[in-house]
């Protein structure tokens, strides 16, 4: 029998990690797109997120503006520590600041993934999740790249990013889903993925967990939003994101508060 992780941490793609983690979404230019204007604080921030609060869980993905994410934390966390999980995303076009369109052909997810090998300077994604379905694609055809990546050891663990019950039973049937990413916080409250993940034994890695800072800013600070989400269940994961270091230093005591 495989032991539980200890208080505040969860397992996630093989790595045991601080259930708290840090998206990176934030850490680009307005409409998730290009540069903070202030690129050494961005990269400070994921500095002190690693190395001076001890989060082992970055979230990331190809589209961050776009690319720019992937590119700053490989600048500011290369070499990686060996208890750090970088974990991004591919599937998802971006025609301009704001806009977002999934695209799962799979020669374009195969070209997403080796081009995150080579901004991130690594020879395998630990875990990389399948951005959004493509409802113009076959859900197999997306299914079997992905598969076909991870046997050729490109992707180590593959997870599934905004789905629905029905999309990660059927998706669960053909390969091991090793995290969900879903929106979960105090105002998107009802997702019945949290159930199912908590039956099936799948991590569930909350996006938006403080909904941009609205929730931090309604409750007079990140505490009481974090405790709700970490209260749901030992296999939930929240990603907040933020690029400010005031804003960092209170997100992780809040979470601390909250173990």
């Amino acid at each position: 029998m495989t032991s539980a992780p200890p208080e505040g941490t969860i397992a996630i793609a093989g790595k045991t990690v601080a259930r708290l983690g840090f998206g990176t979404m934030r850490l680009t230019g307005p409409g998730t797109w290009g540069e903070l204007t202030d690129v050494d604080t961005a990269r400070s921030i994921l500095v002190q997120a690693v190395h001076t609060y001890g989060i082992s869980h970055i979230d990331t993905a190809d589209a961050y503006g776009p690319h720019t994410a992937e590119h700053l934390i490989c600048d500011a966390l290369y070499p990686y520590p060996d208890r750090v999980l970088i974990a991004t995303k591919v599937g998802m076009l971006r025609p301009g600041p704001g806009q977002w369109k999934p695209l799962g052909n799979p020669f374009y997810l195969r070209a997403c993934v080796e081009a995150s090998l080579r901004r991130l300077k690594v020879e395998r994604l630990e875990l990389c999740y399948l951005h959004r379905i493509d409802p113009e694609v076959g859900l197999d055809d997306q299914i079997a790249v992905m598969q076909a990546l991870q046997d050729e050891g490109k992707i180590g663990h593959i997870g599934l990013s905004k789905v629905t019950p029905t999309d990660v039973r059927r998706i669960a049937k053909e390969l091991t889903v090793a995290a969900v990413q879903n929106v979960f916080n105090t105002t998107d409250r009802f997702d019945d993925v949290v159930e199912l993940c908590a039956e099936l034994g799948i991590p569930y890695v909350a996006y938006r967990p403080l909904d941009a800072g609205r929730l931090a800013s309604a409750h007079g600070g990140p505490a009481k939003p974090l405790q709700w989400l970490l209260d749901h269940g030992r296999h939930i994961a929240p990603i907040p994101s933020t690029s400010q270091p005031r804003h960092l230093a209170e997100i992780v005591a809040a979470a601390e508060g909250c173990n």
